[in-house]
């Protein structure tokens, strides 16, 4: 059992998820030297790279992109900017292109441009004869940071301790974590969910058991368990930094679900102030947020739900209709190109990107095109055969409730 309060300290990514914060809507492309002046983690690279023009990129992207042919596979997420995401053979969000990785047996690299945890998520689900790779090795997650592996064991055993009974307690954890976390599940009868299907798998994890302890973010383990009816006083925040996670044993047991204290940099951003702006200035206006948003920014949105959710809704949605989104804005800008027809705008007035999806820029994929088409295998993820084995079993439960 942990026997003292440990200093608190942020995760580097959560410290620096601001840097490309900017008061336009649209953050221009530039040469990676430029971008490079930015005071965040940059994986270096060839200086041959450096100072392409976005055109001089595209234009040696296709190049050897038609050299490589069906050998490679790129997936791209949907918060990537557009000079990245348009090369992706499979746009989605984590739950989708978890699911494309799972069905590419084929291919022999899987280049993913998102964070690290997804490309560790498709290399569990790969073919062991597959190679992930992600073009910029700097490209984390602070959300997955929050939940370090030896935070999680000392909380699973503390845990264990007080709730010894099989099955007292059922460990899910959001896509967003790092693959001991899907491990530890996997070993111990939980699973992996995503924003999709989280209340799926959350109801599943109550058939087996009589409490959950969600990883890592507080946010959508909040909001989904309110959405199946669990009361807020049943619920507890595990704080790492504390005895316990600064909760006694006799509110553990009487607990329903156990929320790690993490959350997304970029949801925890749009706030009720927003949304109350956007219906004084359109007052017909559509709020659809993500459920990594906080409570109370969910219970006043009119519509909650994952990436997927919030593309479909806003792209089948009435011609002239008016949609104030809370999510990263990357999508956001996208969305609002696709629908001429209608007004499409960020929540936020400030755009803050993903400061580690942003850090995918074109040079970085060219550049990683470039040594597979040379031979050289650089930034591969991978994944121990223990971790892998037990990983496995959780994202596949996951794939089975979908």
């Amino acid at each position: 059992m942990t026997i003292r309060n440990k200093p608190y300290s942020l995760p580097l990514t959560e410290i620096e998820q601001t840097a490309f914060c900017s008061t336009e809507d649209d953050l221009p492309a530039k040469p990676l030297s430029e971008e490079m002046k930015v005071n965040v983690r940059w994986q270096n690279i060839p200086s041959d790279y450096l100072h392409l023009t976005p055109e001089e990129l595209d234009n040696r992207i296709h190049e050897v992109r038609n050299k490589l042919g069906n050998k490679v596979t790129v997936l791209g997420h949907h918060y990537q900017r557009e000079e990245v995401i348009k090369y992706a053979d499979f746009q989605g969000d984590s739950f989708l292109l978890s699911k494309e990785a799972a069905a590419l047996p084929d291919v022999e690299y899987i280049v993913f441009c998102g964070v690290h945890f997804m490309a560790e998520t498709a290399c569990i689900l790969a073919d062991d004869s597959q190679k992930v790779i992600l073009p910029n090795i700097t490209a984390g997650c602070s959300m997955a940071d929050m939940a370090p592996m030896e935070d999680v064991d000392d909380a699973w055993a503390d845990l264990k301790n007080i709730l010894p009974e099989e099955n007292s307690v059922i460990p899910l954890t959001y896509m967003n974590s790092i693959a001991g976390i899907k491990a530890l599940c996997g070993r111990n009868n939980g699973a992996v969910c995503t924003s999709s299907n989280a209340k799926k798998v959350m109801e599943w994890a109550y058939d087996q058991g009589e409490r959950v302890l969600f990883l890592p973010d507080q946010h959508l383990g909040r909001n989904t368990a309110l959405e199946l009816g669990i009361p807020l006083d049943k619920m507890i925040l595990w704080n790492p930094f504390k005895v316990l996670g600064g909760n006694t044993p006799e509110q553990i047991k009487e607990s329903k679900i156990i929320l790690w204290q993490g959350h997304c940099s970029v949801h925890t951003r749009f706030t009720t102030q927003q949304i109350e702006t956007a219906r004084n200035r359109y007052p017909q206006v559509n709020v659809v947020v993500h459920p990594e948003c906080p409570m109370e920014t969910v219970q006043a949105a009119d519509m909650v739900g994952s990436t997927e959710f919030i593309r479909k809704v806003i792209n089948e949605g009435e011609s002239g209709s008016v949609w104030a989104v809370g999510t990263e804005i990357s999508l956001v800008n996208r969305l609002a190109r696709q629908n001429p027809d209608k007004t499409v705008f960020c929540l936020d007035p400030v755009s803050c990107p993903c400061s580690t999806m942003y850090r995918i820029h074109p040079a970085y994929l060219l550049w990683v095109l470039d040594c597979i088409n040379e031979e050289q295998l650089v930034n591969e993820i991978t994944v121990s055969a223990e971790v892998k084995s037990s990983a496995n079993i959780a994202l596949r439960r996951m794939l089975d409730l979908a």
